[in-house]
């Protein structure tokens, strides 16, 4: 579902603003500013792929030594590398070349049970997925609905062209960062309280095996994390400077870079974040809505969304070596246009970051987010809303930008939970 939040009465506002301070043109070169964009996602996807590197290193010591010491080691190399890929989801919805493949390596939630052993109390069966508790990893051969599949070796073809979104389903996650989630910590099921899953790393010692099937279990997180590097390795390599995502976006001209940047800041800022990630799971209260939902990472998933979208906006990107990667900003062109308007667009930004990092406060040093979303818990729900404010806020002051420079409308992703929340409980 789609929707502009921009009303008639906001929109001349904006353009009131540009025209009073004279014409969008006035500002650095447009096309400057698609090449910051450009370099921006092509390092924050190499340091996707070299803190992934890192990941796959820690699960080969994994599972060459199955110990707690090396499944805390890949466990942190995990959260590790989902500090700069959350801050590369800005480049969805304006790319449809990113939008069309962020499925493989971020799709959620997931019925976990496709992939391994879960506890009764998840069930074992849906009426939407056939699949729901096929446990390929203690399968060799799948029988449902009158198709047969042969899992008898775990390849990458079986996860990413055969198991991931099998069916049509979604919520079949076979690949990507919480398919290798799910397999280092297992399943929360701690539902509201606190803690998150806590498989053993014996889950992974065929000489003492707990869980069952533990050779297949280490062939599933081997080929599985190998995947992961091959889908950011080719996203690494379509923002380089020949690559085919930079291609494109110079192909659509000054004016349609920037169109791709907005809708990529006002749609994961509005419907994505706003909405799906966050409003969604609080109006049910449910943890299984939590976006990192089996490490209790979901504070951390957030916040980074959060600092990609202000990197968009000033052109400057921190990498995680240190180095900084930075030119001509959106930031710069709306101040060339309306001061006025880069300063509020500056503070919407600010006020995002100082909820969430209140949220990420309260999540590492009070209760974890699942708890935070929590009934009965008006307190921490006080924290999220104020996240979920603070992002329409600055979605407001995006569509405001829009109308300034004149782009045209652009129409951002939209929520039910958001726009039309009667809905989510229907």
């Amino acid at each position: 579902m789609k929707t502009s939040m921009g009303s008639l009465a906001a929109a001349g506002l904006a353009l009131a603003l540009a025209l009073a301070a004279g014409p969008a043109a006035a500002g650095p070169e447009r096309g400057a500013l698609l090449d910051t964009y450009a370099d921006i996602a092509q390092a924050g996807y190499e340091d996707s792929l070299a803190t992934a590197r890192t990941l796959g290193e820690a699960v080969d010591t994994l599972l060459g030594s199955p110990s707690e010491a090396h499944l805390a080691a890949a466990r942190e190399a995990w959260l590790a590398a989902r500090v700069p890929y959350q801050q590369t989801e800005v480049f969805r919805f304006g790319n449809a070349i990113v939008d069309d493949w962020e499925g493989k390596v971020n799709a959620w939630p997931l019925d976990e049970g496709l992939i391994d052993y879960v506890d009764a109390s998840y069930g074992g069966e849906s009426d939407e997925n056939l699949y729901y508790t096929a446990n390929v990893i203690a399968n060799e051969k799948l029988d449902f609905g009158g198709k047969t599949i042969d899992a008898a070796k775990i390849t990458k073809a079986l996860l990413a062209e055969t198991l991931h979104e099998l069916d049509e389903v979604e919520a079949n996650v076979a690949t990507g960062y919480h398919a290798i989630e799910f397999l280092l910590w297992g399943q929360d099921l701690n539902a509201n309280g606190p803690g998150a899953g806590e498989r053993p790393a014996s889950d992974f010692d065929p000489a003492n095996c707990s869980g069952g099937n533990c050779e297949r279990r280490a062939a599933y997180l081997k080929t599985v994390t190998d995947l992961l590097l091959d889908d950011l390795a080719e996203m690494a390599g379509h923002w380089a400077p020949d690559g085919e995502a930079r291609k494109q976006l110079m192909a659509e001209g000054a004016d349609g870079g920037l169109r791709a940047m907005l809708t990529g800041l006002g749609s994961l800022s509005y419907g994505e974040l706003a909405g799906e990630r966050i409003k969604l799971g609080l109006l049910l209260h449910d943890p299984e809505e939590e976006h990192d939902c089996f490490s209790d990472n979901t504070h951390n998933s957030h916040y980074y969304n959060a600092v990609g979208m202000r990197n968009v906006y000033l052109g400057r990107y921190e990498r995680v070596d240190g180095k900084v990667v930075s030119g001509p900003g959106l930031s710069d062109l709306v101040a060339k246009t309306s001061s006025e308007l880069d300063k509020e667009m500056k503070a919407a930004l600010e006020a995002t970051h100082a909820a969430m990092t209140a949220m990420k406060t309260r999540a590492e040093t009070v209760e974890a987010y699942d708890q935070m979303i929590g009934p009965d818990n008006a307190e921490g729900n006080a924290v999220i809303e104020a996240v979920i404010a603070s992002l329409t806020g600055q979605t407001k002051s995006i569509e405001r930008i829009v109308a300034a420079l004149e782009l045209g409308s652009i129409a951002f992703e939209g929520s039910d939970s958001l726009d039309n929340p009667d809905a989510v409980f229907q």
